[in-house]
């Protein structure tokens, strides 16, 4: 369906997914698994997969193309990262790409899965996202909405108070003499 609409996506698989090879052996089965198998040391390439809490989010990574293209020239790849250290541990990724996108542009899409279950965990600690016992679809619905519209709320708030806080900081640094005054009110008496 996404590729018939040409949107591009990146969808995460097992190693043991099955596959077929693709070009002039293509009715061989293969796994994600195998065919990293096949890689040189030198294949690898470092790119970042984000920014973690501890800075970016350095991994391995490597591709192949695979021999399928669609109406509008969008490419078929297999991405594998991998991890820098000696376990070498890999995750393997199905990506369906306009034509021309870069390895550091496919990584850092790879990459954008921790924000959204970080974003996920979020909800879950501060919202009671998974707290839902809804036995129909619509109480499932209207609660997972609910949650998800606090969240957005919630974090515009926060982002607007941090970058309210930098530039009150900044103002002060820069010699102006302003200083940020913040009045609470109570909600309840």
């Amino acid at each position: 369906m996404l590729e018939a609409r040409e949107q591009p996506y990146v969808l995460a698989v097992r190693g043991a997914h099955f596959m077929r090879r693709g070009g002039d052996r293509l009715f061989e089965e293969t796994s994600p698994e195998e065919l990293a198998g096949e890689f040189e040391p030198d294949d690898w390439v470092c790119h970042a997969a984000g920014e973690g809490a501890k800075g970016p989010r350095l991994y391995d990574w490597a591709r192949i193309r695979r021999p399928w293209t669609s109406k509008g020239g969008f490419e078929h790849w297999l991405l594998i990262r991998r991890k820098r250290s000696t376990s070498g541990e890999k995750a393997y990724y199905l990506i369906f790409a306009p034509p021309g996108s870069s390895l550091a542009e496919l990584a850092a899409v790879a990459g954008l899965r921790w924000a959204i279950e970080e974003c996920f965990e979020r909800a879950k600690d501060d919202l009671g996202l998974d707290h839902c016992e809804a036995r129909s679809w619509h109480g499932w619905h209207r609660h997972m909405s609910l949650c998800m519209a606090a969240l957005a709320f919630l974090s515009k708030l926060s982002a607007d108070l941090r970058r309210s806080a930098w530039s009150n900081r900044t103002s002060r640094r820069a010699g102006s003499g302003a200083t940020a005054r913040i009045t609470m009110t109570p909600l309840s008496t």
